[in-house]
């Protein structure tokens, strides 16, 4: 079997969390493995109806028969993982690795107080840097060090190498984007780690040659929230006008929004090494797409934009989301590319 990484392409909010859903039900992957920064981004899974916003457990949870995984690169925050444990029901399926550094009530309290952070960078106030900074410094505490969280521990980079030793399927799932990457992104208006593919792998324990796929999610225009640039910013009133008005998973602000980016497309194609593209949202710049389920569906407008994406970029879009469920989901994937 393989491993696959999803990561995002843009300034994140891209639909990660839908195709990690959707991946982790198709293909039905032994592991889902989390890396990324820590509670600091939110990922929202639509299925059935049920809406759920997750901030530490992976998207893949539902897929009752895989294993849930949080790498040691991943700042876990216990009580937001606790109430999540709690939301999903999977308390017998999940491992944390005990050097996962744990984001205490001061590392919150030192970021929401800090002006530099909340009012000049638009932090989200999890904790998550603080906590970062600390652990560089090398006195942060970490899982093994908490009792509530004992029962939890597991060597996460054995299991997933032994997984794939073994012939099974891993399915590892990044946070933001990669122009929320502190090396790549739009400094400082970034996050506080590299959040490209390969530190993704790091995060879980991972080596280059282990990795089958590259999935770079890019949304059909692109969004951002809290301050830094965003090329090709509209008004908010024309925004609304386009339906593109979304909220953030975590703070809950408004998303600032721009039209495609071909330039910032081809560059996170190459900085993560990605191999196929998954494009979400496109229903929302063609109506028409709501809810297709095959790509000879797609009406003219939508394939021609799949088509200038795949020629620009000179990579196959795979999955192409057409609505809010994890269902609505064009797969390409049998296809020749």
């Amino acid at each position: 079997m393989s491993c696959n990484v999803v990561v995002g392409g843009f300034f994140g909010d891209e639909g990660k969390g839908k195709i990690v859903a959707y991946l982790a039900l198709k293909d039905r992957p032994a592991i889902v493995a989390r890396g990324g920064v820590g509670p600091n981004a939110g990922h929202t899974v639509i299925v059935d109806g049920k809406k759920y916003s997750l901030r530490m457990i992976p998207s893949g949870f539902l897929n009752s028969e895989c294993r849930l995984l949080i790498g040691p690169g991943v700042s876990v925050d216990p009580d937001v993982l606790v109430m999540e444990i709690e939301t999903t029901g999977v308390d017998s399926r999940l491992g944390i690795d005990p050097q996962c550094p744990v984001i205490e009530k001061r590392h919150i309290e030192q970021e929401n107080i800090s002006e530099h952070l909340k009012a000049r960078l638009g932090s989200t106030g999890s904790g998550s840097g603080a906590c970062v900074a600390e652990r560089a410094l090398r006195s942060v505490k970490t899982a093994k060090d908490i009792p509530e969280l004992a029962k939890y521990l597991a060597d996460v980079p054995s299991e997933l190498n032994d997984a794939l030793d073994k012939g099974m399927g891993v399915l590892v799932e990044g946070t933001q984007g990669t122009y929320l990457s502190l090396y790549h992104g739009t400094y400082p208006y970034c996050t506080s780690k590299d959040v490209c593919a390969s530190a993704i792998c790091s995060d879980v324990g991972l080596g280059p040659t282990r990795v089958s796929d590259v999935t770079l999610v890019l949304k059909s225009f692109v969004t951002r929230v809290g301050e830094g640039p965003l090329q090709g910013q509209l008004s908010r009133d024309e925004v609304l006008r386009r339906g593109w008005m979304e909220y953030g998973t975590v703070t809950g602000r408004e998303r600032r929004a721009a039209p495609f980016d071909f330039n910032l497309a081809r560059r996170a194609v190459m900085l993560n090494g990605a191999t196929q593209i998954a494009l979400t949202k496109i229903d929302l710049i063609s109506p028409e797409a709501s809810g297709v389920r095959s790509y000879e569906e797609l009406p003219v407008k939508a394939k021609e934009f799949v088509e200038r994406i795949e020629g620009e970029t000179m990579r196959p879009v795979t999955l192409i989301g057409t609505g809010p469920s994890t269902s609505d989901i064009i797969d390409r994937r049998s296809r020749e590319c």
